[in-house]
């Protein structure tokens, strides 16, 4: 009777006999491959997740607000304060307006005035429209041997309480007349309440006024009528 070769049946589990050399390296290989794999992907997802809470953070965290940049410091003004500017005219309690223009005086300390009776003149010495203190020095002949008698004379009858109103380019101001005072002629230095930069803001009017005496130079006494602001300065409508 013949021997047969002995069969082997190839079931799961079943050892089917030692590995050779080659064989352990190449199975060594492959899980050492293996195990490369599972921590590149374990590092992988690691930097997804960092990545992704950098781009979307929890909302728990707080967003922190950016300083504003810094802007230059700007100058505080004064509330109604306005930049003080001279007379240009002046309108007297029976509403005539006489035109103001600067004068100076004279070597002598007396006011130099226009010779037109129709204009009044502005002390450049004195205080402006918008000043807080000091007297608005304004003057004017009473009257003339070629124009007759000028708006200023009325001056010489004015009773207190009477407005009077000084404009200037951009400005306006009243003032009510509180007294009217007779003087004798002389330097402005002897009564420094007509002209001094002190004490309150005020408006003094000034013309001439009688006796008349030619062998003396003309009238002897001066007509000055103070007033006072009933109103701070106004800018003039356009």
């Amino acid at each position: 009777m013949s021997r047969q070769a002995p069969r082997h049946s190839a079931r799961a589990g079943t050892r089917v006999g030692p590995m050779s050399g080659e064989a352990r390296w190449v199975a060594a290989l492959v899980a050492v491959l293996a195990a490369l794999a599972v921590v590149v992907a374990s590092c992988t997802g690691s930097a997804k997740s960092a990545g992704e809470a950098d781009a979307d953070p929890p909302a728990s965290t707080a967003a922190v607000a950016q300083p504003a940049s810094p802007r230059a410091a700007e100058p505080a003004r004064r509330t109604g304060s306005v930049i003080p500017e001279r007379p240009r005219s002046v309108r007297l309690p029976s509403g005539r307006t006489v035109p103001v223009v600067p004068v100076s005086t004279l070597p002598d300390g007396t006011l130099d005035v226009p010779g037109d009776v129709d204009v009044s003149g502005w002390w450049r010495g004195g205080s402006r429209i918008g000043d807080p203190f000091g007297s608005v020095l304004l003057s004017a002949h009473v009257d003339s041997a070629t124009q007759g008698l000028g708006p200023y004379a009325e001056l010489l009858g004015v009773s207190a309480g009477d407005t009077v109103v000084l404009s200037s380019a951009g400005l306006r101001q009243e003032y009510a007349v509180s007294s009217l005072r007779l003087l004798d002629k002389g330097a402005l230095a002897d009564d420094p309440s007509i002209s001094s930069p002190a004490g309150p803001h005020r408006l003094t009017l000034v013309t001439c006024a009688g006796p008349f005496v030619p062998s003396r130079g003309g009238y002897q006494r001066l007509a000055v009528v103070t007033a006072e602001a009933v109103s701070p300065p106004t800018e003039k409508s356009s």
